[in-house]
């Protein structure tokens, strides 16, 4: 087999055993499935560019990981990005009777997503890396390409922010948004 072929199949192999892994890191950074398919997508477009150099780095998978974190950055600074308007709220379903649990569930996800989209993309990298992926401090300092003191300092800023609104959503009487209007369709 070629070197070409050996790499190509290494890649493949790669992308076989970290894409579902990879594409939950990214949602967990940019908080809607369809753009954690496009960082993924240019992720490993940009991997693939660089696999003859990298391919037998240490661990593949955690540098991966660290394109597709670079990359979710990046895409929050594309100037098409700060234009794109995007929905607060998600259209309202029928709920079944039954379904009371189900819904409260539902709606302290929605809470969690939506404080989590008011922190900066790195501080979700940083929420995710640390808290869902439970990574520690030096590991995601080295996939960010940040010190690991900037990794503490945004990890406590992070989890303020999100003590902060989630409280500030609690406070909030039942059928009103945090900031006091009444939500659509909630009596």
């Amino acid at each position: 087999m070629s070197m070409r072929e050996e790499l190509k199949e290494s890649f493949t192999e790669l992308v076989a055993a970290e894409l579902t892994r990879l594409r939950r890191f990214a949602y967990g950074i940019c908080g809607e499935w369809q753009r954690a398919d496009d960082v993924v997508q240019a992720a490993l477009e940009r991997l693939y560019v660089a696999w003859p150099r990298v391919h037998d780095a240490h661990d593949p998978g955690a540098y991966a990981r660290t394109v597709v974190a670079r990359q979710a950055i990046d895409e929050t600074r594309r100037p098409w990005r700060r234009w794109e308007r995007t929905r607060d709220s998600v259209p309202e379903r029928a709920a079944r009777p039954d379904a009371a649990d189900a819904v409260a569930g539902a709606a302290d996800r929605l809470d969690l997503a939506q404080a989590l989209r008011g922190l900066s993309a790195k501080q979700r990298a940083i929420v995710v890396l640390r808290f869902v992926e439970d990574r520690p401090v030096g590991e995601v300092a080295q996939i960010l390409r940040i010190a690991p003191g900037t990794v503490k300092r945004q990890s406590h800023d992070a989890l303020t922010r999100l003590r902060q609104t989630l409280t500030s959503n609690d406070d909030a009487g039942p059928g009103e948004s945090a900031s006091g209007r009444h939500a659509e369709g909630v009596e």
